[in-house]
């Protein structure tokens, strides 16, 4: 009897457990109060009770209303918000269930990037069934619907590249650590691709470093003998995040894709796309660190064409040939219309301002650093048949010959 009854104690005592992990937590580090000394010095930490935020209507714009200090569901304390974009915005919480930090992407309550946000999922899952640890692709940890809205949660990561050389103000980096984040950006691309995926939105707000640690070094004596400082990321390591606009190469693409600055020219000329489209924007994307600002600042398809002429030459004729009807407005027997197209003097002033790729990248690279400039014009050959694979890319001198 004496064992049945102690039996029954342990039984009950272990339901009492579960019965309160459904509602109550040990304070994690990020939110514990003071710690009460107790018996034999023994520190005792208070409880947290997992309380459901009160329901309220999203904003006008379908995004979720949060207070910082709420739950996310009883696993997740929301601590920050990290970023907001036109899909949602970025929550850093506390995971309760694991015990660290993590970003969830909380999407707007809209049917299009609720969509968008499940083909974002898939891609997720699917980049993480076959990653052998090296993909440099953001890893899901889970995915939930809560109040309509999607939610995925990752590891925690550092700022994005755009992120970081705002805050440095837009200074150019060094051309060794662009070879670092142009090698890892080439990798991710080149797994995505023999997955037969296309990212069709690479941009440096979709790549973020690991780390969000920076180190100070001296740069250049001003005039007034004072010496300035320029920061850089402690560890180079990057990951590609955002995969919501993710196609496959056995689908439908006739569609716009890209964001306006990394847009390959057969997406402007209505030709199709396929994954060297996301080659054109690497090409565009390492540009802009090199540079420090974007390569094509402009948000009209006529003066962008202009810009790419001004910088990589006249398009291919057989290209502007076959220009669909939208983009046949932009030429004159097979010739860009410009400047007589232009719709403003600044726009002309804005395409003069440019110079050939090799000149701009001379500003800033020593011409020793050649490969480099070979590398840029072989991803942004204007016939994408011509542009380099990533997979062949990451076989270029320049990353083999850092001299």
């Amino acid at each position: 009897m004496v064992g049945i009854e102690a039996e029954e104690k342990v039984e009950q005592s272990q339901q009492t457990r579960k019965r309160r992990r459904l509602t109550w937590d040990v304070a994690p580090s990020a939110e514990q109060p003071e710690a009460e000394e107790g018996e034999n010095g023994r520190k005792r930490w208070a409880l947290v009770r997992h309380v459901s935020p009160p329901r309220r209507d999203d904003d006008p714009e379908g995004h979720y209303v949060f207070s910082i200090g709420e739950n996310l569901t009883p696993r997740y304390k929301i601590l920050s918000r990290m970023g907001e974009g036109t899909f949602g915005r970025v929550l850093e919480c506390w995971d309760r269930e694991a015990r660290n930090y993590v970003a969830i992407k909380v999407v707007r309550s809209i049917h299009k990037y609720r969509e968008a946000a499940k083909i974002e999922v898939n891609v997720l899952q699917c980049l993480a069934k076959n990653d052998r640890g090296n993909s440099h692709c953001v890893q899901i940890r889970n995915w939930f619907d809560y109040r309509n809205h999607i939610c995925i949660v990752f590891e925690k990561l550092g700022p994005s590249l755009y992120d970081f050389l705002k805050r440095t103000k837009y200074c150019a980096l060094p051309v060794d650590l662009v070879r670092e984040f142009a090698r890892q950006l080439l990798e991710s691309v080149a797994y995505m691709h023999d997955l037969r995926l296309i990212h069709t939105d690479l941009k440096p707000e979709n790549i973020l470093l690991v780390s969000s640690d920076f180190i100070k070094i001296p740069g250049c004596k001003t005039i007034s003998d004072e010496t300035n400082f320029r920061f850089l990321p402690k560890s180079s390591a990057i990951k590609l995040i955002d995969f919501g606009s993710t196609a496959s190469d056995n689908q439908n693409h006739s569609y716009i894709v890209s964001t306006r600055h990394y847009r390959a020219p057969e997406v402007i000329l209505g030709l199709g796309w396929s994954f060297p489209c996301d080659m054109w924007s690497i090409g565009c994307i390492l540009v802009e660190l090199c540079l420090g600002e974007a390569l094509f600042q402009t948000h009209e398809n006529l003066e962008h064409l202009a810009m790419m002429e001004r910088v990589l030459g006249p398009l291919p004729e057989h290209m502007t040939r076959r220009a669909n009807r939208g983009a046949e407005k932009y030429f004159k027997r097979s010739r860009l219309n410009w400047p007589e197209g232009a719709v403003s003097r600044e726009s002309i002033r804005a395409v003069k301002k440019l110079d050939r790729l090799k000149n701009l990248i001379s500003r800033h690279v020593e011409f020793s650093k050649s490969s480099f400039v070979d590398l840029l014009h072989a991803l942004l050959k204007f016939d994408p048949s011509e542009r380099l694979s990533a997979r062949q890319a990451l076989d270029h001198p320049f990353f083999k010959d850092p001299t």
